[in-house]
């Protein structure tokens, strides 16, 4: 029994190590980003968006794939205190990884990379009344990544020209989860 435990202890924080052999930049296959998923950080050109209240701030419970490529979000919102479950569906676009969504303004939404087991990193281009805002999402199968995921995260942010001033964390944020 102590060994079962012990394997099993060893293989949790196996699975959340970064194994950058593992990363998925294109040719996403878009089924396998289905599942729960908790949201672990947010970065944009915009924090006013992104802080507390900010309209830009969501927090993910799960992500279905559809049968047209399309991906269904379901995201938790704190609604006159009580926890609302909103599903909003992004209509796939002809690039790969990519689909569309009208929330706040007409929104791209791009998967930056994920290894589809651990994390997944999306990149979101919101266009509302004429001024662009970009939004990165880091996302986790569980709630609370190791460090090296949130290093990774700086790094596709930087890609995006956002600093670590851009960069809010989420852990223990989410007012549906405590």
């Amino acid at each position: 029994m102590a060994l079962l435990l012990l394997s099993l202890g060893v293989s949790l924080v196996s699975a959340q190590q970064l194994d950058l052999r593992t990363i998925v930049r294109r040719n996403y296959n878009i089924a396998r980003v289905s599942g729960d998923w908790f949201s672990v950080s947010m970065a944009s050109d915009d924090m006013k968006r992104i802080e507390e209240n900010g309209d830009l701030r969501v927090f993910i419970q799960k992500i279905k794939s559809l049968e047209d490529g399309g991906l269904k979000f379901y995201f938790q919102l704190l609604l006159l205190g009580q926890c609302v479950e909103v599903p909003m569906v992004c209509e796939k676009t002809e690039k790969n990884g990519e689909c569309t969504i009208s929330y706040e303004g007409e929104n791209r939404v791009l998967l930056a990379e994920t290894d589809y087991r651990v994390y997944a990193t999306f990149h979101l281009l919101n266009l509302r009344n004429g001024t662009q805002t970009q939004v990165l999402a880091l996302y986790g199968r569980i709630p609370d990544l190791s460090p090296s995921f949130l290093k990774r995260f700086e790094k596709v942010c930087k890609k995006y020209g956002l600093g670590p001033q851009n960069i809010v964390s989420l852990i223990d944020k989410d007012p549906c989860l405590k």
